[in-house]
């Protein structure tokens, strides 16, 4: 494999990949836009459809490569569709990007690559309003659904788990050194949930795994098709599928609520848990007891680990947020 960043890959590869899908794919506009963390190339292209009045029509088109196994496997498995089905009421109301081609060699090189719809619209964090959080939810609930379709879920692709403790040690060690606000408050929480994570450790650990989550849910990650068919007015589309893995359903909702702690009002009155077991069960998910209350175990190993992270979100408005919350849950776990 040629040492080359994605993008570089990605245009020497260019030729080959032109190749690998007949003649169909347009000249590619090869960026990096300031979201992007790994190192994949991506860019915007048309694709040539079938059309069955004028022969062809051009669409506008996105290509990723390399990407990696989880978002190759999962972009695939979700949305690749014959072309002669590109509108159809099925197609339109996928919770992932339909997807044209896709393959996992290039060149002679062991590498995975997607071609997919662009989206016209901007992500739904741009609408910021109850009905966009709302379809956020939904198209979360849909995924859950789909990604368990055909395939049980394979626990052996579980993340490890976090090492809470070490977290919180490392929280600790942070607090002792820099100066925050309410750092005597910090310090003293965590040191009483030191007494009991490892039995919070040990009932998250337990949890019933029943399906495969997105992990990168927020509104930055979710947009919205342009369609004039009203009945799928408000649907939305799940992108960035490099993180799915196995878990229990809160764990998406829970990932949500997280990253709104001490701006709530960001979520437009919706409640991240509530609205996705509603929309789980709209259609025919199940939503058990049980979850609402292992939901605080997770919120407490997750608030007791953001001190570690001071460096890198050490916004005083989620800290504190997250500083309430622990103080909030933890007596329920204590002794």
């Amino acid at each position: 494999m040629p040492e080359l960043d994605g993008q570089a890959l990605a245009s020497t590869l260019d030729p080959q990949l032109h190749q690998a899908c007949h003649g169909r794919l347009g000249q590619i506009s090869w960026f990096r836009a300031t979201w992007q963390h790994g190192g994949a190339g991506t860019g915007f292209s048309t694709w040539s459809l079938p059309d069955r009045t004028c022969g062809h029509r051009e669409i506008p088109c996105v290509v990723k490569m390399p990407v990696g196994y989880s978002e190759y496997f999962w972009t695939k498995r979700l949305g690749l569709i014959h072309p002669d089905e590109w509108e159809e009421p099925s197609s339109l109301a996928l919770p992932t990007p339909r997807v044209l081609a896709a393959g996992f060699e290039l060149g002679g090189y062991d590498l995975a690559w997607v071609v997919m719809e662009r989206f016209a619209n901007p992500p739904i964090a741009m609408e910021r309003t109850e009905s966009s959080m709302w379809a956020l939810f939904e198209t979360a609930a849909e995924f859950h659904a789909a990604a368990i379709l055909e395939k049980p879920l394979d626990l052996s692709a579980v993340k490890p788990p976090q090492d809470w403790n070490g977290l919180v040690e490392k929280g600790i060690e942070a607090l002792e050194a820099n100066e925050i606000e309410n750092r005597d408050r910090w310090l003293t929480v965590l040191k009483q949930a030191q007494g009991s994570l490892d039995g919070l450790i040990e009932l998250w650990a337990n949890r019933e795994i029943d399906t495969w989550c997105h992990h990168d849910l927020h509104p930055h990650n979710a947009m919205r098709r342009a369609t004039d068919d009203s009945k799928i007015h408000g649907h939305c589309t799940l992108i960035d599928l490099a993180m799915v893995g196995p878990g229990s359903w809160i764990e998406d909702a829970l990932y949500m609520e997280r990253l709104f702690w001490g701006r709530e009002q960001m979520l437009c009155n919706i409640d991240p848990l509530k609205t996705l077991a509603s929309t789980r069960e709209s259609i025919g998910l199940p939503c058990s007891e049980e979850s609402f209350e292992l939901a605080d175990v997770r919120r407490v190993l997750m608030a007791a680990s953001a001190p570690a992270f001071l460096r890198t979100e050490g916004d005083s408005v989620y800290l504190n947020a997250a500083l309430s919350v622990i103080e909030r849950l933890l007596p329920r776990f204590i002794g």
